[in-house]
């Protein structure tokens, strides 16, 4: 039998796996946009000396702690974040290609108010269902154009698309860095809108917990009317406010909290709270208001 510490580095190799694969895809990814050549071999020397960063580890018998996985997992993030950064306007995820993206932090980084199991099993498994359902959804829509299921691939594709979409936010929506409140521009939105920080933090709370079964809180940007609203999404894709831009989103699906929280739903939205990336909904509130109607 496994003693804990065994268990734990096998765990460290899995992710330190999962990341090689993520590299590979994101690979495949750059191949279906217009970069040119130069860029294209550029960063793809990029992701393969980042590979064999986590070769090494794997393959020279070294223990991996906390500090090995956060240095890999932070240069994948920023090779991501560089790449999307430089890419023309033109360029684009090709139909089916999409990628399930690191965490911007290590999996224990929230607690003690979302646990690693919590988030590792939510972003390994469940967010990479969501990935894998919107690539087949439009294969099935895009690449083999075929009328056959139409409605069942529109459904997968709204569905597993929204999952993949809000969790992209949601991971970013966080950190264990947080500053407990807003500042700057969206608190300035906040209290015009709401009128006050608290008022909005009742609301968006109470949306939460009002979410019947598996859903969203999100807080929006409207273009058009030029103000924040809050709503509630059923699933993923139901109760949607068009032409809107999620701003920050809360996931209160089960997986987000049962392993920790049990059916204490409304302890689960307390928490979280602690761990809201406001710099992050700031910069997303900037650049959706720059959008108008």
């Amino acid at each position: 039998m496994l003693h804990r510490g065994d268990d734990m580095e096998k765990s460290k190799e899995a992710y330190m796996e999962k990341l090689l694969k993520w590299g590979d895809d994101l690979k495949v990814s750059l191949k279906s946009t217009q970069l040119s050549e130069h860029e294209m071999n550029d960063w793809l020397k990029q992701i393969d000396e980042w590979q064999q960063k986590i070769t090494g580890y794997l393959h020279e018998n070294i223990s991996l702690n906390h500090d090995h996985v956060a240095s890999i997992q932070n240069e994948g993030q920023r090779l991501l974040s560089d790449i999307t950064k430089n890419k023309k306007e033109d360029h684009h995820i090709g139909y089916g290609k999409h990628v399930l993206p690191p965490l911007p932090y290590d999996y224990n980084a929230l607690e003690p108010y979302i646990s690693a199991e919590i988030m590792r099993l939510h972003h390994q498994k469940h967010h990479q269902t969501y990935v894998d359902g919107l690539n087949e959804a439009e294969t099935a829509l895009y690449k083999r154009q075929t009328d056959d299921k139409l409605k069942y691939w529109l459904r997968n594709q709204a569905f597993h698309g929204s999952g993949h979409h809000l969790h992209s936010i949601f991971w970013k929506n966080m950190t264990p860095n947080s500053q407990k409140q807003p500042s700057g521009e969206i608190l300035k939105r906040l209290r015009k809108d709401f009128g006050s920080w608290k008022k909005f933090k009742e609301l968006f709370s109470n949306t939460a917990a009002s979410v019947e079964g598996n859903g969203w809180a999100v807080l929006l940007w409207n273009p058009m009317n030029g103000r924040l609203a809050v709503q509630s999404f059923e699933k993923h894709q139901l109760f949607q406010l068009a032409n809107t831009i999620p701003l920050l989103v809360l996931d209160v699906w089960e997986h987000a909290y049962y392993l920790q929280y049990q059916t204490d739903k409304e302890a689960y939205i307390d928490n979280w709270w602690n761990v809201v990336n406001w710099d992050n909904v700031n910069e997303r509130y900037m650049n959706a208001r720059k959008l108008s109607k």
